[in-house]
């Protein structure tokens, strides 16, 4: 394979609200940082360890309208897209550099009051899903079937 494969997909909650910067041209760039984690037991202690990385994640334009509209922090999402990093000078001229996840495609998974409302429910026993008489005891005949 001679090409080259730059390539993101990550699945995390924000950690802050989506920061906007407008553009004079009429373009704009919205940040914000997600938090990833990976959970493991520590074999020689038992212990479970919670590790979190945290991501710098840029989008341009419309997503970055829709997202500062409808994203808050503790939200759920997934973003796809590249990784790039930037070089720029702090305020001493010293080179500084920054590695972001520069998105062009995005999915809302849950709110954070989604996954605080499945939380306080998993805790609580569930009702019985009620079937209802009337399909209980039909069978699927040929033309049910959706091919």
């Amino acid at each position: 394979m001679s090409g080259t494969l730059n390539k993101v997909m990550l699945i995390g909650h924000l950690g802050d609200e989506v920061k906007m910067h407008y553009f004079e041209g009429g373009g704009c760039v919205g940040r914000f940082p997600l938090a990833t984690n990976e959970t493991y037991t520590n074999k020689t202690t038992n212990e479970r360890v919670t590790n979190v990385e945290w991501h710098n994640i840029v989008m341009r334009n419309k997503a970055a309208e829709i997202c500062e509209k409808h994203l808050s922090k503790g939200d759920k999402v997934y973003v796809e897209g590249r990784i790039k990093t930037r070089k720029w000078q702090d305020e001493s001229g010293n080179d500084r550099y920054s590695t972001e996840i520069q998105v062009n495609d995005f999915t809302f998974l849950t709110t954070k009051k989604e996954s605080q409302a499945a939380n306080t429910t998993q805790a609580q026993p569930q009702k019985p899903t009620e079937i209802k008489e009337e399909t209980a005891g039909k069978a699927a005949s040929d033309h049910d079937l959706p091919f």
